[in-house]
């Protein structure tokens, strides 16, 4: 294990909460043609923008990559390999995770984009109570259902990463053993509660090849 990176804010009256990462990459990519945690955007790797905005919170980061990338040269706490679905995944990152953790995020490496301030909203949200946290953002598109009825866009967001959850919430939805979208559905079907805090436009996934001039835009201009 290398060395533990702390956060401390002088403004916080509370005791600030152990906190641990999960990023995910664990996928082929194959949508995108490839191992897209891996893309070069604006001088660095996908996963590396999605490390730093982790770190920026954390005590410590657990990565999970393809069995066959696992001896990539990332700086983070644990890497371990990937399962055969997303929940699977996240299982094996959670074992890596301190049994005393308090709060654990979970992160998708295909979004590089999401700021340090979001991780900070998330944990924040998780720290004043709420068993889990979810960034979303106002549908723009008009929506209809296949069969062809309209969609109330008003009462919808889009979902996004990184989502937080009170650990022993997330610990107990993924003993089920059961598989989701994300991780947010699993917990709020082991009785939890989940809320939206905003989330971010410019944190998009990196899906398709045509995102990454998209991202190389956005992260081009930042300053972290």
């Amino acid at each position: 294990m290398r060395t533990l990176v702390g956060v401390s804010d002088p403004d916080r009256t509370r005791e600030p909460s152990s906190v641990w990462v999960i990023v995910v990459a664990g996928g082929g990519g194959t949508r995108f043609g490839g191992a897209k945690q891996f893309v070069r955007l604006a001088g660095r790797r996908a996963i590396d923008w999605s490390i730093a905005a982790a770190r920026s919170v954390a005590d410590g980061v657990v990565v999970v990559l393809p069995a066959a990338d696992i001896t990539a040269d990332i700086d983070v706490d644990a890497v371990v390999a990937g399962g055969a679905t997303r929940a699977e995944s996240v299982r094996r990152g959670l074992a890596a995770v301190p049994s005393d953790t308090a709060v654990v995020l979970v992160h998708d490496a295909a979004r590089p984009a999401a700021t340090p301030a979001l991780f900070r909203a998330v944990v924040d949200a998780v720290e004043d109570g709420a068993t889990g946290v979810v960034p979303g953002v106002a549908v723009t598109d008009s929506l209809r259902l296949r069969s062809g009825s309209a969609v109330d866009r008003d009462t919808l967001v889009a979902v996004q990463t990184p989502q937080g959850f009170q650990a022993d919430a997330l610990r107990a939805a993924h003993a089920s053993g059961h598989d989701a979208s994300d991780d947010a559905t699993l917990v709020e079907r082991g009785g939890g509660t989940i809320t939206v805090v905003d989330g971010e436009i410019t944190n998009v996934k990196l899906t398709h090849p045509d995102d990454v001039v998209l991202l190389e835009r956005t992260l081009g201009g930042v300053g972290r």
